[in-house]
């Protein structure tokens, strides 16, 4: 059965155990700017957690902390209960080896505003050469991977075509299969709409729909397309000046917000 308008795709909510990912007193700031503060929460293994809020509130921040685009300023991130980038050694906190947190993020798989495709590799080429040269499989079996995800997002006769030939809503298809292609247990999407044009948004919207119904792939969004967020998340979270002002299922806070910040914020987008 579809997913009713307040139902997410997939409304089992998870279950408990070690958190796919957890941020524990996390700060991070640029220069004088803190940018998160205090910030503590967890994403439970198979969740969909859309963070929601006004630009600068943060949101492509932890995004891109989860990812290691960014360094931590405080505080820990783990993932699978294993600490990312630094760790606690007797009351210190302790950087760890570069080495180490790599192996660690070919578990997560992002998805960017802007595409970052290579212009001079084909779209096929573009979906293997992570899986050959950080996964270490077979080009063989990477493109057999990469011609059934194309089939799913819908552009199995775009293989040979390069990014340049292809609109910018094929492109994020493009980007989403590559993103797929590292077999990620947790999949990042920061704001994967806000490049395109109208037209072409449901497209991609539909391809990350099928995802979250047909994979059990930990999910933390960014978005301001608030019907997909209320379609495909577990939990909605709204993030003003870098906290979490309120959080809960997307009935709760598209339909009975409880703090006037996110009323003012949902009254503005919706």
């Amino acid at each position: 059965m579809p997913p009713t308008e307040n139902t997410p795709a997939n409304s089992s909510t998870p279950g408990a155990g070690t958190p796919a990912i957890e941020f524990k007193d996390v700060e991070k700031s640029f220069g004088p700017t803190t940018v998160l503060k205090d910030l503590n929460f967890t994403v439970a293994p198979g969740e969909r957690v859309t963070l929601i809020g006004p630009s600068g509130s943060g949101k492509t921040t932890i995004l891109r902390l989860v990812m290691t685009l960014e360094e931590l300023t405080g505080g820990y991130i783990f993932v699978d209960g294993q600490p990312l980038t630094h760790e606690d050694r007797g009351g210190k906190r302790v950087e760890l080896p570069k080495k180490r947190t790599r192996e660690m993020t070919t578990r997560i798989g992002m998805v960017f505003q802007q595409f970052n495709l290579f212009p001079n590799m084909t779209v096929l080429e573009n979906i293997i050469e992570a899986p050959v040269h950080v996964l270490g499989k077979s080009k063989a079996d990477a493109t057999k991977e990469a011609e059934e995800l194309l089939e799913r997002v819908g552009l199995a006769d775009k293989a040979d075509a390069h990014p340049t030939r292809l609109s910018g809503g094929q492109q994020q298809r493009v980007a989403i299969a590559r993103a797929l292609a590292m077999n990620p247990e947790i999949l990042l999407l920061d704001e994967v709409t806000s490049a395109l044009d109208p037209e072409l948004v449901g497209d991609v919207l539909g391809v990350l729909r099928d995802i979250a119904e047909t994979t059990d792939i930990t999910m933390l969004l960014v978005t301001h397309e608030m019907q997909f967020a209320r379609d495909v998340s577990h939990r909605v979270m709204m993030f003003d000046g870098g906290q979490v002002l309120e959080e809960g299922p997307p009935d709760q806070i598209f339909n009975n917000p409880q703090h006037e910040r996110t009323r003012k914020f949902l009254s503005s987008v919706l």
